[in-house]
């Protein structure tokens, strides 16, 4: 296999954390939603956890990016 080739497919494969935070996001923000609806009193009591939780997920999504990047360019 040449060095280009296994370059591209271990992007590919970095990039997956891509798609994983986009699921992740989408589960907390959900999931806030749902319980906010539930319990409107207790919603602006999570909205910390949810900002911490998307923040954390961005993060992950950010950093498979970036290695993604350092793979094909680096």
């Amino acid at each position: 296999m040449e060095m280009e080739a296994a370059k591209q497919i271990g992007a590919g494969i970095a990039a997956i954390a891509l798609g994983g935070a986009g699921v992740g996001i989408g589960i907390i923000f959900g999931n806030y939603l749902a319980g906010a609806m539930r319990n409107p009193s207790a919603a602006a009591g999570q909205f910390t956890n949810l900002l911490i939780g998307f923040a954390l997920t961005e993060f992950t999504g950010l950093l498979g990016f970036v290695v993604a990047m350092i793979i094909l360019f680096g």
